[in-house]
């Protein structure tokens, strides 16, 4: 029992690999082999980058101890700038510049506000959720700009070739992905954001600059919310105002599934990774299931739960089990 208890909280997200491969062998079996099948699995990965994008920059925030749950709206009013500027004849880089900048400085006043007023970042992000969604319709008129015909969707959203399984956007959300692990797990700052997470006092006693740590996060997590807005409207050629809604609750879903404290302090990249596969698995497998498309956020809010539940039971036996050894 001990030792699954230490490859557990070692690696927490291993429980929810091992909860993917059995819903894949379930959805494979309940879908007459369709599932696994090239057609489809080309529709979910060309889907994952959009959600897992968003999924890695609230895990790595969550980790630092914060939420944002403004990234569904930043997701909308990064490639909704984008339109507007390309529609008044600025060159795409210079609008893809700006809209990064634009997803930059909203992730700064969400850790300037929260860290400044010691306004708890849900309640400060949630303002931010209306702020920036408003923003999105009023600069949109309410209505989808028209994209020019001329932008570069080979470098983001085509596929890599002709027949491919893959979409150049999972080349975007891999190496991200695994710049952002390498950030987590191999460079000092990425220390800094587990001990400010895990313990901000100490973390602060020890001269951590605990929060430039956190802005740097709130600004991270708003940049990879944009970005992936940006790689969704270009799949689909139209930014419509609406898109992202719902998205800040789903991508807090991920990163919990992923094994992702609340408290912070514990998390990984790999961890919302699988999060946001079994989110699409889930979504996907009951689709080709014929279960009612009803039932997908009932069992995504069970297993939410389930997550919490579960780690939080892990880190009581924890430690119970270092008190009982220290006797």
């Amino acid at each position: 029992m001990k030792r699954f208890l230490k490859i557990y909280l070692d690696k927490p997200e291993l429980a929810g690999l091992a909860l993917l491969i059995v819903l894949i062998a379930i959805f494979q079996i309940k879908s007459n082999g369709v599932l696994l099948s090239f057609e489809n699995i080309r529709g979910i990965m060309g889907l994952l980058p959009e959600m897992a994008l968003v999924a890695i920059g609230v895990t790595i925030l969550m980790i630092c101890g914060e939420f944002d749950l403004s990234v569904g709206s930043v997701f909308a009013l990064m490639p909704m700038s984008i339109a507007v500027m390309l529609n008044a004849g600025v060159p795409f880089s210079a609008t893809l510049l700006i809209g990064l900048l634009i997803c930059a400085a909203v992730g700064l006043v969400n850790g300037y506000v929260t860290l400044q007023f010691s306004i708890p970042s849900f309640i400060t992000t949630l303002g931010m959720l209306f702020i920036a969604r408003s923003l999105t319709i009023v600069i949109s008129g309410g209505f989808p700009p028209l994209l020019p015909d001329d932008l570069p969707t080979w470098l983001f959203t085509d596929y890599i070739f002709q027949g491919s399984l893959l979409r150049m956007s999972f080349l975007w959300f891999a190496l991200i992905a695994i710049l952002a692990s390498a950030f987590l797990s191999l460079t000092n700052f990425g220390n800094w954001i587990r001990a400010t997470g895990g313990f901000n006092e100490a973390a602060a006693s020890m001269g951590i600059p605990v929060k430039r740590v956190k802005i740097v996060c709130f600004m991270l997590c708003s940049v990879l919310a944009g970005f992936a807005g940006l790689l969704q409207v270009l799949r689909l050629g139209s930014p419509l105002p609406s898109i992202g809604e719902g998205l800040e609750l789903q991508a807090v879903a991920p990163a919990v599934i992923g094994g992702t404290a609340l408290a912070g302090g514990i998390g990984t990249v790999f961890g919302a990774i699988i999060g946001t596969l079994l989110i699409r698995t889930i979504d996907n497998g009951l689709v080709l299931s014929r279960v009612d498309a009803n039932w997908f956020k009932f069992a995504i809010g069970i297993l939410t739960m389930f997550a919490v539940v579960a780690n939080s039971w892990m880190g009581k036996l924890s430690r119970k089990i270092k008190v009982e050894a220290h006797k």
